[in-house]
């Protein structure tokens, strides 16, 4: 039988794949597979990850909630990107599916796990 993941578990693997999506997002857009040659106007969609970077950090329940339901339009935007993407592009949109699944997990067991009974 499985065990269930700790408190901190929770919070350190929705930080750090919050902060690996932060770093992708910068690098695809910025160097790796940009939209258009030399950088694109899409690195800005890095910007909203931003808002919940610290309430993440520190363990603010209601930051997970919002967060957990936030982090939904980057999954879709990745499953998108890895349907119409080719190449790289597509990699790293598949990379962002699996951080976007990873920190919604996380951020969803981190509530319920805080939840006050």
């Amino acid at each position: 039988m499985m065990q269930k993941p700790s408190i901190q578990q929770l919070q350190l693997g929705a930080s750090t794949s919050l902060i690996a999506l932060i770093l992708l997002c910068l690098a695809w857009e910025g160097v790796l597979a940009p939209f258009k040659p030399g950088g694109s106007l899409l690195i800005f969609k890095t910007l909203p990850l931003l808002l919940p970077l610290f309430g993440i950090l520190h363990g603010k329940r209601y930051t997970y909630k919002w967060a957990s339901m936030f982090i939904l339009l980057y999954f879709t935007e990745g499953v998108v990107r890895a349907w119409s993407d080719v190449g790289l592009s597509a990699k790293l949109a598949l990379f962002e599916v699996s951080l976007t699944v990873i920190f919604f997990g996380c951020a969803i067991y981190y509530a319920k796990f805080t939840r006050a009974k």
